[in-house]
């Protein structure tokens, strides 16, 4: 079985941190939300490394959560749902605080937990026909934990519109909000991801953990107070009965009864 997360060395000062479940389109579960989080934890301390790629392998970046993942959480109260967003913080906090530079590697889907690893990459580079997307409402759940950092890129008016309506948009979109920093065709996506990083590698590694910080405190108010409310409301919306109804929904391939003409 292949490892859900894989860590490489490509060439000197560089690494490689690839999502390793192609079949389920990179989606998270909390295996792979902990071997994230570890994954740059040690990065940081890794005085060798000086510029990281985040890259999902197979035909997918991210496709948000697992659906077993999806099925665990429809049984837990809230405590337990607290504490699963609490992990999940930690790990998109782990990757947006790295003091190296993130490059993402973003390629045919990065849908919510997905768009919210694209948010906390330093620079975004996204492959033609990409779809993003904040699609949690139709749940009946909101993209809590994510919004500190997307909201942050693609700012309030872009967040209300994909937040509320769920819909799915192009990198094109994304380019135009901030979410991502350039599209390419997919067969140049791995030049301009290593062309980034020939640029991250020509600043002085101090010089670039301490501008990243800069940018990251003038940039926002207190992240940690952001996150600690968004946990608490993600937890309170899985837990509650719209959430419970949504996931399940879409666990049973069926409409929310809240959709218009569906059967309850």
């Amino acid at each position: 079985m292949t490892a859900p997360l894989q860590v490489e060395r490509p060439r000197a000062g560089v690494a490689r941190v690839v999502l390793g479940r192609p079949e389920l389109r990179n989606a998270f579960d909390d295996v792979l939300v902990a071997r994230l989080t570890e994954a740059f934890e040690a990065l940081a301390a890794d005085a060798s490394v000086r510029a990281v790629v985040l890259a999902g392998s197979g035909k997918a970046f991210c496709a948000g959560a697992d659906l077993g993942w999806m099925k665990r959480m429809v049984a837990y109260g809230e405590e337990e749902n607290r504490r699963d967003a609490e992990a999940l913080a930690a790990m998109f906090r782990a990757i947006d605080a790295c003091p190296k530079p993130v490059v993402g590697r973003i390629h045919g889907a990065a849908l919510g937990g997905g768009a919210g690893l694209v948010a906390v990459c330093d620079v975004a580079i996204a492959a033609e026909g990409t779809l993003l997307g904040t699609t949690e409402v139709r749940l009946g759940i909101v993209p809590a934990v994510i919004s500190p950092f997307v909201v942050r890129k693609i700012g309030e008016s872009n967040a209300r519109r994909w937040f509320l309506t769920g819909e799915r948009f192009s990198a094109e979109e994304a380019l135009r909000a901030g979410l991502v920093h350039a599209v390419v065709p997919e067969a140049d996506l791995d030049a301009e991801v290593e062309r980034t990083v020939d640029a991250f590698l020509l600043g002085g590694p101090e010089a670039l953990a301490v501008s990243k910080e800069l940018a990251r405190r003038m940039g926002r108010g207190p992240l940690g107070e952001a996150l600690d409310e968004a946990t608490g409301i993600i937890a309170a919306r899985r837990a509650s009965a719209e959430g419970q109804e949504g996931m399940k929904a879409f666990l049973e391939r069926r409409s929310p009864t809240w959709v218009p003409g569906s059967s309850s």
